[in-house]
């Protein structure tokens, strides 16, 4: 008996572990810091699949010109994507040129939100 205990505390902690696991972004498009031409969308990929109802972001115009200005909430449609990992960010109209940011928060299985931000540029 005292052979399986080890094995069978080992599985407990790795199941454990894996439900403590939260999503994490893997890549942004454009990417955080980036100078882009116009871009038609916003693109998070997270390491997990994300629950929809309770995941989404905002789109914030925060600079023009070489100036700050307090931000201004762009009109974006959000959704997740088919994969069920990527959350997609769609202007209703063409982003000007100027500094923007986003500000996103998700969910997973593990039901726990975690937010984050990163921001760039359009020329």
């Amino acid at each position: 008996m005292r052979s399986l205990a080890l094995p069978a505390a080992l599985t407990l902690l790795s199941l454990a572990s894996a439900a403590q696991a939260h999503p994490k972004l893997v890549v942004a498009s454009p990417a955080p810091n980036a100078t882009v031409a116009k871009p038609a969308r916003v693109a998070l990929q997270f390491s997990e699949k994300l629950m929809p109802k309770f995941s989404g972001a905002d789109l914030m115009m925060t600079g023009h010109g070489g100036t700050t200005h307090p931000p201004m909430k762009v009109a974006t449609t959000t959704q997740v994507a088919p994969d069920g990992r990527t959350l997609v960010v769609v202007p209703k109209s063409p982003l000007g040129a100027g500094r923007y940011s986003v500000a996103w928060h998700v969910v997973s299985a593990d039901t726990h939100r975690v937010s984050g931000n990163f921001a760039f540029a359009v020329k």
